[in-house]
């Protein structure tokens, strides 16, 4: 995060965080749209509609943030409401057969495990900074989910595995990145 972080006690005014929370919010939604949609395994149009409007308030909440400020509340909500989304939709898909599980549980290990890593070191004082590679990571399963459930693509069985197994790729990529970091990648600034 290139912008300090700061504190603010406005936590419900702030309108990047106030984005990020809908997103968190309309997550269920999102899953209940990919499991009433079992016979396509999860691919529907409103979870393209959906998802792309989450995606696009992920894109606007993080302008908002950099333009305003930077806060605490936004800089652990927002990677939250990403693994909100790609996890529990990611699950969802392998519920209605349109992912398969182990790649989908490669995932969520790393989000976990990444995430617990960085929580070990914040409680410790010193901010492990996100790192552009996790952004496009984040990216890149965004639209893995978004080709798993494009109605045209649900017969393309192909097209679907492949974009999932790239999103592993970065996702693990990305997740040996902070492991490699290590103490290097800490600072008490975040920065």
């Amino acid at each position: 995060m290139g912008a300090a972080l700061h504190h603010t006690s406005h936590f419900v005014t702030n309108a990047a965080n106030m984005l990020t929370l809908a997103r968190i919010a309309a997550s269920p939604v999102l899953f209940w749209l990919v499991l009433e949609n079992e016979a396509t395994s999860g691919a529907s149009w409103g979870a393209v509609l959906l998802g792309t409007i989450m995606a696009a308030t992920d894109t606007f909440d993080g302008r908002l943030a950099r333009r305003s400020g930077v806060t605490r509340s936004g800089a652990f909500l927002d990677p939250l409401a990403d693994k909100v989304v790609v996890i529990g939709a990611s699950w969802c898909l392998v519920e209605v057969g349109g992912y398969w599980w182990l790649p989908v549980t490669l995932i969520t290990v790393r989000e976990v495990g990444i995430s617990l890593w960085r929580s070990y070191w914040l409680r410790r004082g010193l901010a492990v900074p996100a790192r552009r590679s996790a952004k496009y990571k984040t990216l890149v399963q965004g639209i893995a989910l978004l080709i798993a459930v494009l109605p045209p693509l649900e017969d393309h069985r192909w097209v679907i595995a492949t974009a999932l197994w790239l999103a592993v790729v970065f996702t693990l990529v990305s997740g040996l990145q902070y492991l490699r970091d290590g103490r290097a990648a800490t600072s008490t600034t975040g920065a």
